[in-house]
C-alpha cells in the first residue's frame, strides 16, 4: 500500500509497504532505499538516502513510527541533519488518496487505432448499457414473465445502486450499472479501494440495500395484501442472500475475505473458523442444507488464502472495524432469512420456494 507520498525537493517522494514488513521509498518513481520492517504495532524504523541537488549530495534518512491498530503513521525527513517535513497519516488519509497513474503513450492513428477509438467510444457511451439491459430484460421475460423480468431488474438495480451509493461515499468516481444477462448485475468504478474498510463497506451495501427493499415490499404487503409484494420481497431476500455467501467473487467473499485477512494473530483465525463453524451448524440446524453447504466451501476457501493476507497492498481493517463489519454481515443475513422463512410459513407453494432452494 502506499503510506505515504509528499513533494521532497520539488520531486513527489512516495513510501510503498505491506502488513508482511517490507518497505520501499521511491524518490521521483527511483527507488531509493528499501528495508524489511516488522508488521508489529509501535514499530520504529529508519530509511536512509542519497539524492544529487545540482552539484551538491544531500544525506537525507526518514524517521518513521507505524502503528496497524488503529493505523498511524509519524514521519519525519532529513536532509543534512536539518529537519525538512514531518507530520502523520491515518487510514482516512490512506482512503483519500488517489491511485497513481501512468501517463497513456501517443501512438500514430492507423487503421487499426482508428478501431480502438470506435470501440472504447462505445463502450464509454450509454449504448452498451441499454444494449445489455434490453437483453437482460428479453431474457428473463422469454424464461419467465415480463412482469418477472422486470420485477427481477428492479431488484438487480436497486442492489447495485447500493454499491454505487458506497462508492460516491468514498470519493471514488463511476461508471455506473451494468445488467448482465443471466448474471446479475455490475456496479463499476474508474478507481481501485486503497482499505480493507473501503472493500467492505463498498460489498456489503448492495446487499443492505437489497434487504431494505425487500423489508419495503413487505411492508407493502402487509398494507395491500398483493400477492406481488410477497413474491419480490421473498425473491429478493434469495438473491441477496446468495450474493452473502462467503465465495469470491461475490459479495460475501469480499466481506469475510476482508475481515480475516485484517486478523494479524492465530488468535483471530481461530475466531474465524469457529464463526465459519457456527454459520454452517445453524444453516443445518434449520434445514437450510445448501446454503450450510455454500457456506462451508467458500470459508475453506477463504482460510486457504489467509496466510497470503500480509502481501496485499490494502490497508486492513482495525478491531473495531473487524467487529462492526462481522456484527452487520450477521444481521444482514439473518433479516434476508428472516423474510424467506416468514413467507415460507404463509404455506404459499410459491412464496416457500425460497425457502425450499435453501433447504435442497
Amino acid at each position: 500500500m502506499q503510506l505515504l507520498n509528499i513533494t521532497f525537493f520539488g520531486q513527489p517522494l512516495r513510501l510503498e509497504g505491506s502488513m508482511a514488513g517490507w518497505q520501499q521509498l521511491y524518490w521521483s518513481n527511483q527507488l531509493v532505499a528499501q528495508q524489511d520492517a516488522s508488521a508489529s504495532t509501535g514499530t520504529e524504523s529508519q530509511l536512509r538516502f542519497s539524492l544529487k541537488k545540482g552539484n551538491e549530495e544531500l544525506q537525507c534518512h526518514i524517521d518513521l513510527t507505524l502503528v496497524w491498530q488503529p493505523f498511524k503513521l509519524i514521519y519525519q525527513v532529513f536532509a543534512n541533519g536539518e529537519s525538512i517535513a514531518t507530520g502523520e497519516r491515518t487510514t482516512t488519509d490512506i482512503e483519500k488518496q488517489v491511485p497513481i497513474v501512468k501517463p497513456p503513450k501517443v501512438r500514430k492513428a492507423g487503421t487499426i487505432g482508428l478501431m480502438s477509438l470506435a470501440f472504447k467510444l462505445f463502450k464509454s457511451a450509454k449504448v452498451i448499457k441499454v444494449v445489455f439491459a434490453g437483453a437482460s430484460l428479453a431474457a428473463y421475460s422469454w424464461m419467465f414473465s415480463l412482469p418477472f423480468a422486470l420485477s427481477l431488474l428492479g431488484a438487480l438495480v436497486f442492489h447495485e445502486y447500493g454499491h454505487i451509493k458506497a462508492m460516491q461515499h468514498f470519493g471514488m468516481r463511476t461508471k455506473g450499472i451494468y445488467l448482465i444477462p443471466f448474471f446479475g448485475g455490475l456496479a463499476l468504478s474508474d478507481e481501485k479501494i486503497n482499505t480493507r474498510w473501503q472493500d467492505v463497506v463498498i460489498s456489503i451495501m448492495g446487499p443492505t440495500f437489497g434487504l431494505i427493499m425487500s423489508l419495503v415490499s413487505l411492508l407493502l404487503y402487509w398494507l395491500t395484501g398483493e400477492i406481488f409484494f410477497a413474491a419480490l420481497a421473498s425473491l429478493n431476500a434469495l438473491l441477496n442472500l446468495f450474493n452473502l455467501l462467503p465465495i469470491l467473487p461475490l459479495d460475501g467473499g469480499h466481506i469475510l475475505k476482508s475481515i480475516s485477512f485484517s486478523m494479524n494473530s492465530w488468535v483471530g483465525l481461530v475466531v474465524c473458523v469457529g464463526a465459519a463453524a457456527a454459520g454452517v451448524w445453524l444453516s443445518y440446524r434449520f434445514g437450510l442444507a445448501l446454503l450450510g453447504l455454500l457456506l462451508l466451501v467458500g470459508s475453506v476457501e477463504i482460510l486457504m488464502e489467509w496466510k497470503l493476507r500480509h502481501n496485499s497492498h490494502l490497508l486492513p481493517l482495525d478491531r473495531y472495524g473487524q467487529l462492526f463489519s462481522s456484527v452487520w454481515y450477521v444481521i444482514t443475513v439473518s433479516a434476508l432469512v428472516g423474510v424467506i422463512m416468514y413467507f415460507a410459513g404463509t404455506g404459499d407453494a410459491i412464496l416457500g420456494l425460497p425457502l425450499t432452494i435453501l433447504q435442497s
